[in-house]
């Protein structure tokens, strides 16, 4: 039942974006933009060190937990 689940959350996930990154008279509708926005990447130098600090930290706790039996 769980691989159903999330097939199902990552086509919802990559429909939502499709329709975010063709619509483009919205600003701030896409994964990325609100990204940008939440850490605050383009203003602030703290933002985008925390970002980056907590997407490295991530990219490497999941590269561990994919590839470890």
């Amino acid at each position: 039942m769980w691989p159903v689940l999330w097939i199902l959350w990552s086509a919802a996930f990559a429909v939502l974006e499709g329709m975010a990154l063709a619509d483009r008279r919205r600003d701030d509708d896409t994964l990325s933009e609100n990204f940008r926005r939440l850490f605050r990447t383009r203003t602030s130098k703290t933002g985008r060190a925390v970002f980056a600090v907590g997407w490295i930290g991530f990219s490497g706790w999941f590269a561990i937990h994919i590839l470890s039996p």
